[in-house]
């Protein structure tokens, strides 16, 4: 054994895999039924929002730091503390993300590692209760 250690990013396929997830993960957003209210709470023109989600995305699954050279610090819930996330939108959210990773990782090993942290990531965004 080499003893080399890689990346998520790098693991699961780099630029190219964490385009298409990004893609896949507003087309769920902007197609199903069961993700409309998550949908609601979004631009009309997702192009920015899946920009964004890339940038961060790359970052924090150990590639370039993209969002954070562009952006600052990440900040995640005071940037989304104008939009009113409750457990719907939340789960919403999740759903997109679970399929969308479904759909482009293809490793199940890999969809876990990063399930877990996307989780509590997406806990701590919900801003009201229901």
């Amino acid at each position: 054994m080499s003893g080399e250690t890689i990346t998520l990013y790098e693991a699961i396929g780099g630029d190219e895999t964490v385009r298409a997830l990004t893609r896949r993960f507003y087309e769920l957003m902007d197609t199903l039924p069961e993700a409309a209210r998550c949908r609601a709470i979004h631009p009309q023109d997702l192009s920015g929002s899946e920009s964004k989600l890339y940038d961060y995305l790359t970052g924090y699954l150990g590639g370039p730091p993209v969002y954070v050279e562009k952006y600052g610090h990440p900040r995640l819930r005071a940037r989304h503390f104008g939009a009113p996330i409750g457990a719907a939108e939340r789960d919403e959210w999740l759903l997109c993300f679970s399929r969308a990773m479904e759909e482009t990782i293809a490793n199940s090993k890999l969809r876990e590692i990063i399930w877990a942290p996307v989780e509590r990531l997406a806990q701590h965004m919900q801003n009201r209760e229901e």
